[in-house]
């Protein structure tokens, strides 16, 4: 079982119990998921980009990335309905527990100048979402073996039902909040 899960099934759902004075357990905020999405404009000319962005969240996540697809066309962005325009990974249970353990502890540190993330990222609805500006921070990335430095975004999905608990819920995980 990872570390994060354990740290939250011990210590965090107790805490969040008390603080908001739930009646179940069941109302206890939880993480459901998290996806990590990089868009890639460069695939419109060459197809074969995708591959190396496809290999990267591989490293990173351990999970096989989707291709993504434009919804719509778009005339000025030269964009066909249909064209791959992406990549992107969800990650649930285990692997998402140890991914958001790595992120807090070992990518997010080695970020240049790094203060803390922005705390009011929130959705409205519980969510929040982070934007990383180069995949070099995690260790699984080798300088060497990548063709472009390319940033992803990340959404952390909880079951809170507002942000101030959503808040609570990833600083007692360990979400490195700017002061």
């Amino acid at each position: 079982m990872p570390n994060l899960k354990t740290k939250y099934n011990e210590e965090v759902a107790p805490a969040l119990m008390q603080k908001f004075n739930y009646k179940s357990t069941m109302q206890i905020p939880r993480i459901e998921k998290i996806v990590i999405n990089v868009g890639c404009s460069e695939a419109r000319e060459n197809p074969k980009v995708l591959d190396n962005v496809v290999r990267d969240l591989g490293l990173i996540t351990g999970q096989k990335a989707i291709v993504t697809k434009a919804k719509k066309s778009v005339a000025n962005f030269k964009l066909r309905e249909g064209m791959p325009i992406g990549a992107k990974v969800t990650l649930r249970h285990d692997k998402m527990w140890e991914f958001m353990d790595r992120l807090f502890n070992v990518a997010l540190p080695r970020v240049r100048d790094f203060r803390g993330i922005n705390a009011n990222a929130f959705d409205g609805r519980g969510n929040y979402a982070l934007g990383v500006k180069e995949q070099l921070i995690f260790p699984e990335i080798e300088y060497d073996k990548i063709d472009k430095i390319r940033g992803m975004d990340i959404v952390i999905c909880t079951t809170a039902q507002s942000d101030e608990e959503a808040r609570e819920l990833l600083t007692l995980v360990g979400a490195p909040f700017a002061k």
